[in-house]
Parts: structure tokens; C-alpha cells; sequence
């Protein structure tokens, strides 16, 4: 749920620049397939508002893959776009862009290990792309980046710990990285997977409070 301030940081953002290509993983990349089909600032905003959010709860597979299909079919990308996924139990993360990503791989990207069971594909199973790390500059850098606006809401601590005990990979030191992240802490691991319409509002109105201070935008 806290992709939800990523909505926040798209509105500050959207009237400034559009995206050559885009990249994401787990709920990100679902904001990220929506921007790249054209999705407004006040569209997406409108998603996450959606009290039908709330339906995708832990052990929810049946209603995270629908939302993956809704998402799939109402968006279709305009611009280069690319989503990771890992694979298990290889541990190995994959780019898919392109004609490659199927609504499949939308819901396999946002499979919390644990909480949702592993999604097959071409008789292999993949899980969320941001248990190797939830900011995929790597992946960026490979579809031809040399300069990103990255937008990471996963900065505490428990997610700090677990993406540098998974060693994903990353990007060279000659990509050019502007990061954009919460000022304030974003809520709890409760939080994170309940849907709350006040701590929605909340998180989009640091969303975009965070974008305009970015100075590099001014």
C-alpha cells in the first residue's frame, strides 16, 4: 500500500517531464504499466482511492490475480516498459518488457513470498520482483537509462536489511540516479498491506510534497 505515495509523487512530477522509458517493481510496477498507458496523475491517484484496493489482502491470490487482469486489459504502454520478477526458488531476477509481460507476469511482480503463492509462467515460478530489491536501477540501465528518477518508498529500516541481505543486483556507477523518497516514515508493516482511504490520502499528499522538493526539478 505504500505505492500508494508513488501517485503523490507522480502528480508533483507529471507536469514537469515525461519518461523516455519506465521500470518498476511489485505495486510499483503497477503504477509504473498504468503511467506508461497513458494513465493521469488524477487517474491513478483515483486507483488507489479505489476501496476495491482493499480487496487484495494476504492470502488473496483469486483477487490480486483479477486486479492484474484489470490492469492489463485498461493499460497498454505507450512508452518502453519493463517490470522484474525473481524466480524460485533460483532466487534469479528477471527483466520482462515489452510484448514479453502477459497479466501474469503484473500479478507475478506483486507476489509477496509467503503471503501469495508463486506465479507459473512457461513452467517456471516467479515471485515479487522487489524481493531482490524493490528500486530495479539495474533494470533500467539495461533497457538503454543513462539518467533516472528513482521513486522508492520501501526506505525503513526492515526493508533496508532485507534488500542488502538478498544482494540483488545493481546498477553501474555511470547511471545518472535522482532519487525521490518519503520525507517522513510512511506508516507501519501493518500499514503496508492494509488499505486505509485516510492513510491513502495521507501518503499521495507526501507524495507529492516530496516530488516539489526536489530541487533538481525547479
Amino acid at each position: 500500500m505504500f505505492a500508494a505515495w508513488e501517485a503523490g509523487v507522480w502528480k508533483g512530477l507529471s507536469g514537469r517531464f515525461r519518461p523516455d522509458l519506465i521500470v518498476g517493481a511489485s505495486a510499483g510496477a503497477w503504477n509504473g504499466w498504468a503511467i506508461a498507458g497513458g494513465c493521469s496523475a488524477e487517474e491513478l491517484i483515483r486507483e488507489w482511492m479505489d476501496s476495491a484496493t482493499a480487496r487484495i489482502g494476504l492470502f488473496r491470490a483469486d483477487a490480486l490475480h483479477q486486479r492484474a487482469r484489470e490492469m492489463f486489459s485498461r493499460y497498454q504502454p505507450r512508452i518502453p516498459f519493463g517490470l522484474t520478477v525473481v524466480e524460485v526458488p533460483r532466487l534469479r531476477a528477471r527483466l520482462v518488457r515489452g510484448p514479453a509481460i502477459t497479466w501474469r507476469h503484473l500479478a507475478a511482480t506483486c507476489t509477496i513470498p509467503f503471503a501469495f503463492p508463486p506465479v507459473r509462467i512457461e513452467d517456471r515460478r516467479y515471485v515479487d520482483g522487489g524481493l531482490l530489491g524493490a528500486l530495479p536501477l539495474w533494470a533500467a540501465e539495461e533497457m538503454g537509462a543513462t539518467r533516472a528518477v528513482a521513486v522508492n518508498a520501501l526506505t525503513t529500516f526492515p526493508f533496508r536489511m532485507l534488500h542488502k541481505a538478498m544482494r540483488g543486483r545493481r546498477a553501474s556507477a555511470a547511471l545518472e540516479v535522482i532519487r525521490i523518497e518519503p520525507s517522513m516514515r510512511l506508516g507501519s508493516l501493518g500499514d503496508a498491506v492494509r488499505w486505509s482511504r485516510a492513510n491513502v490520502e495521507r501518503w499521495i499528499e507526501q507524495g507529492e510534497r516530496d516530488a516539489n522538493r526536489e530541487s533538481r526539478w525547479r
